[in-house]
């Protein structure tokens, strides 16, 4: 009886070969395409050699070659080629096949793709994959969505080939209908920008203002990663920091400041305008990439501009034990915003988010991964209806714990002219939310006198809105009342 694969992966990149390998090795038989059909030769003559993956050369060839209900699993780039993708293999598919796209698409574009496949008697997956190359062979993090009755179909095996935490729990469960799955990798991937600019603003500052070698900051990242700051993105940051050059100089100081980015960032932040939601920190670790990116720019205005030369005067451990608290408070907040975003589109698109489940599925496998994350899923597990992370016992105390420090470390670099604009935007906004008066009252004053915009008023029930003729040169028409 001819061998048929458990389910199939089209595209041999990196993470595609990967993946494969990862369900070959948890006893899956695996069905490999790849339109450019060498690529499936070298992969089944190579890494994939003596294992259950069968090589096809054509769509047709591919969806014959497996189980039903099919379970065809997209590793392609996002955008038109997974369009493209779908229109050739939905000919060769049956009623209930299933079509996972496991790149990093927009969810938009998952939205609309689920409602397609499913007019044409299919389901469809749109599933976040984190955790790069290393991940994908070993044990990546899987944010899955889409149409709900295809979960049991593939749940063993995303379950079989995901990262597991400590009690044996996989990094992979059920996150929502149509494009659910694909916006919570979004976030995923917008706090991983944040988190990745804050640690370059700590090593900014150790190096710029306390004057230190690469061979001390990694000291210092090393004893964090010890600690509560214990993560994946603090770990690969001390290894960066002690690895040489063939010189021996530390290879991080020979690369030019220049930082790329592939979008999903700037979704993030396009999501956040899209929804109100104030997603600051976030914001600014994407414009900070942007301005990082105008080399030439910073290069002439170096020559013109000038700003106050770093002097620390001080104890300089004391002060790495506030950026330490300062690193911990800023990235809490980056998480409660991202949070308060998961659950704003949660309510904008009918989505029932687990947000302890949601943490729980970044605690292992993915960039982000940390032990920060296990006390994010107690805080709501505690609270299922916690409406930002910032108002949880636990954090409440850290955030008022870290407080004096993290505004000391702010206004030292700011002083000395060290650019931290998200571990400042993060005090903002922790500053903001906890007011219980912000100065928008005068903003609403400014709308309504140029543009007759109306506003509410203390004295009377929300809802109620007014108009004032400031001038006296107006009239009583006030402008309809929406907010974007």
């Amino acid at each position: 009886m001819e061998q048929k694969g458990d389910i199939g992966v089209v595209g041999l990149a990196v993470m595609g070969e990967n993946l494969v390998l990862n369900m070959e090795s948890k006893g899956f038989t695996v069905s490999v395409y790849n339109r450019t059909v060498e690529k499936v030769d070298n992969f089944i003559n190579g890494r994939g050699s003596d294992k259950n993956i069968i090589g096809t050369r054509s769509v047709e060839e591919f969806a014959a070659s497996l189980k039903t209900p099919r379970k065809v699993m997209i590793m392609v780039k996002a955008g038109k080629p997974v369009d493209e993708f779908i229109d050739q293999v939905i000919p060769y598919l049956e009623k209930g096949d299933i079509i996972i796209d496991g790149g990093n698409s927009h969810f938009p574009d998952t939205i609309r793709r689920t409602e397609y496949v499913e007019s044409k008697g299919l389901l469809y997956i749109g599933t976040g994959v984190s955790g790069g190359e290393e991940g994908a062979l070993l044990g990546p993090s899987i944010m899955p969505g889409g149409s709900p009755e295809a979960w049991e179909h593939v749940k063993p095996i995303f379950q079989s080939i995901s990262a597991k935490v400590e009690d044996g729990s996989p990094c992979c469960d059920w996150v929502g209908e149509n494009g659910a799955g694909h916006f919570v990798k979004m976030v995923h991937n917008g706090i991983e920008y944040g988190d990745m600019q804050l640690i370059t603003e700590a090593y900014q500052i150790m190096k710029e203002l306390l004057g230190m070698t690469s061979d001390e900051m990694h000291e210092v990242f090393k004893e964090w990663n010890e600690g509560e700051l214990d993560s994946y993105l603090i770990e690969i940051t001390r290894d960066i920091l002690a690895y040489k050059d063939e010189d021996g100089e530390p290879l991080v100081e020979k690369i030019l400041d220049t930082a790329g980015q592939k979008g999903t960032g700037k979704w993030t932040g396009i999501a956040a305008l899209d929804l109100g939601v104030p997603l600051t920190l976030i914001g600014e670790a994407v414009f900070g990439r942007c301005l990082s990116a105008q080399k030439k720019e910073r290069v002439e205005a170096s020559k013109i501009l000038s700003g106050p030369t770093p002097k620390f005067e001080g104890d300089k451990k004391e002060f790495i034990d506030d950026l330490e608290k300062a690193l911990y408070a800023s990235k809490l907040v980056s998480y409660a915003q991202g949070y308060v975003l998961m659950r704003a589109a949660a309510e904008e698109y009918g989505w029932n988010l687990n947000n302890g489940g949601i943490a729980l599925m970044w605690r292992g496998g993915c960039i982000i991964r940390s032990v920060f994350l296990g006390k994010i899923k107690d805080a709501f597990d505690n609270n299922p209806n916690l409406t930002n992370l910032l108002l949880d016992p636990f954090f409440k105390s850290k955030i008022e714990e870290a407080q004096v420090s993290w505004r000391k470390v702010i206004a030292t670099a700011v002083t000395n002219g060290i650019w931290v604009p998200a571990l400042s935007t993060a005090l903002n906004y922790f500053d903001g939310f906890r007011n219980e008066r912000l100065p928008a009252n005068l903003l609403q004053a400014q709308r309504d006198y140029f543009g007759a915009h109306t506003y509410e008023r203390i004295d009377k029930p929300r809802g109620e809105f007014f108009h004032t003729n400031w001038t006296g040169r107006g009239g009583d028409t006030a402008s309809s009342t929406y907010n974007v």
